[in-house]
């Protein structure tokens, strides 16, 4: 009998491991999971259409020629062709650029802009760089680092319309907006909230290492709060005019908060990491933070996804 119980136990465990759904209407989705070592986009039915493999990854971009702008490992950003040859066009390895080998270096944001060049942000030396088509660096601005680290620098780091930076500092815990010219325009630190840090990826830990922003049109900016659970609306002010956390949506656990992204019906997407079998990867609320749409997939990727968006938005 306990055998048998014992065997039910992880039947039900492997069930619940390959989980996989779509609240309606189902969307085709890039995702990748650097603990299965895959970048893939799925169709609507769940099905894998197109796959490469990664190690580890914090960003992906679709461009407007159909191509993938994305990271195979900490150093490594290529653009492929996404089809059959899955042909490397493009390509930046910080390592083989650093002028100094030893020093650590990690990149954890990149953009591909509207002239063609495409922004990095390097961890390790603090400083975006702009690249042309030809490797050639055409802009050099630093970054400020109050706590230095190669892995924790930034999270996402993104070029304004305007020409400034806003970056998200992981290990700063803080939102820092830099001009032409590397000044810090802005800056926002996230708070804790009365609560005490505490150690973990999922949903046991806690703390401000945020990772996700978007600045928005009214000009507020959009946080995904990393291992605070949340995301938050912040004025130019510092006002928090908006704010979602896990009790806001009944039997749903927030852990890792990835990327942001307010669309424009007035709902927010984002991606929930380190979250469990049980818990959506990616998810969209309304302004009222009702759930309306949400991605469960632990069939094709697992428990670490910092990447998922919705294609063709």
């Amino acid at each position: 009998m306990k055998q048998t119980l014992r065997f039910l136990g992880i039947s039900l465990l492997f069930f619940t491991i390959l989980h996989a759904e779509q609240m309606e209407p189902a969307r085709r989705v890039l995702c990748a999971d650097d603990s299965k070592k895959i970048l893939a986009i799925v169709d609507a039915k769940g099905e894998l259409e197109w796959q490469y493999p990664i190690g580890q990854i914090h960003g992906a971009q679709l461009l407007p020629n159909g191509n993938l702008l994305f990271q195979v490992n900490w150093t490594r950003v290529i653009e492929v062709t996404v089809d059959e040859k899955k042909q490397v066009v493009w390509e930046y390895d910080a390592k083989k650029q650093a002028q100094d080998k030893s020093r650590p270096i990690e990149i954890h944001a990149f953009q591909r802009l509207d002239n063609g060049d495409t922004m990095i942000a390097e961890s390790g030396t603090c400083r975006i760089l702009e690249i042309s088509p030809t490797g050639k660096i055409t802009k050099e601005i630093p970054m400020k680092v109050s706590s230095p680290s190669a892995h924790s620098d930034t999270r996402q780091v993104v070029k304004l319309p305007n020409g400034h930076y806003l970056a998200a500092h992981e290990r700063d815990g803080a939102v820092r907006e830099y001009d032409r010219d590397g000044a810090v325009v802005w800056e926002y630190a996230i708070p804790l909230f009365d609560r005490k840090p505490a150690g973990g990826h999922g949903v046991e830990g806690y703390g401000n290492k945020v990772f996700g922003v978007q600045r928005l049109d009214n000009g507020n900016t959009l946080i995904g709060c990393g291992n605070g659970h949340r995301v938050l609306e912040v004025t130019p002010a510092k006002e928090i005019v908006w704010k979602l956390e896990a009790d806001d949506m009944p039997g749903i656990e927030l852990a890792w908060i990835c990327g942001v992204k307010r669309l424009p019906n007035g709902n927010t997407r984002f991606v929930n990491c380190h979250a469990g079998p049980k818990n959506p990867q990616l998810i969209e609320v309304d302004a009222k933070k009702k759930v309306v749409w949400s991605m469960t997939d632990f069939v094709n990727f697992g428990n670490s996804t910092p990447v998922a968006m919705v294609l063709g938005d």
